[in-house]
């Protein structure tokens, strides 16, 4: 079985035409992954977490309008701190009792970039944002890849909470999604 990536308009648009994305895709929520990337100490220490509970769907139209919602768990973040994944989910940060979920909802995809620009809007502890952001798609016997590297600054959603501002607001989401037909 060999993957294919759409790099460009035409190989996008073939596989549309021929069948190969178009229909409904759920998420395999086991396959796939959503990291959380920051730096902390003043920037000489990373930070990485993971939200264990992500699930999703989406659908492509014969037209190619693409459609769909990926939703994150926030209070699943592992960061292997016991006492950060506390903040974290305290109303301080993500405000798990209110705000139990993150939210994406994608409103479209271009190729661009040797992959695809996916648009759409990011919910986070309530405040959307428009979020558009490159990723490369690849396909293979049936299933959907996407992997991207999505940079936000946490302060467009309210997220400024840092012990002597100690933490950076630039943050890096990096997704790996798999998606298999509905």
């Amino acid at each position: 079985m060999t993957s294919q990536g759409p790099t460009t308009a035409s190989a996008l648009q073939a596989l549309i035409e021929d069948g190969t994305l178009t229909g409904s895709w759920i998420l395999d929520s086991a396959r796939s992954e959503v990291r959380l990337e920051t730096r902390h100490s003043w920037g000489l220490r990373p930070v990485h977490g993971v939200f264990r509970q992500v699930t999703g769907a989406g659908t492509v139209t014969a037209a190619g309008e693409v459609t769909g919602t990926l939703t994150v768990a926030a209070g699943s973040i592992d960061t292997k701190s016991k006492m950060r994944d506390k903040d974290l989910r305290s109303a301080k940060v993500f405000d798990i009792p209110n705000h139990p979920d993150i939210t994406y909802v994608v409103d479209g995809i271009q190729p661009a970039n040797g992959g695809v620009r996916v648009t759409g809007s990011l919910t986070v502890r309530g405040r959307t944002r428009p979020l558009s952001f490159d990723a490369k798609v690849s396909t293979v016997a049936g299933e959907m890849c996407l992997d991207a590297e999505v940079p936000v600054n946490r302060a467009d959603f309210g997220l400024t909470y840092s012990p002597l501002r100690m933490a950076s607001l630039h943050n890096t989401i990096a997704v790996h999604a798999v998606f298999t037909r509905q």
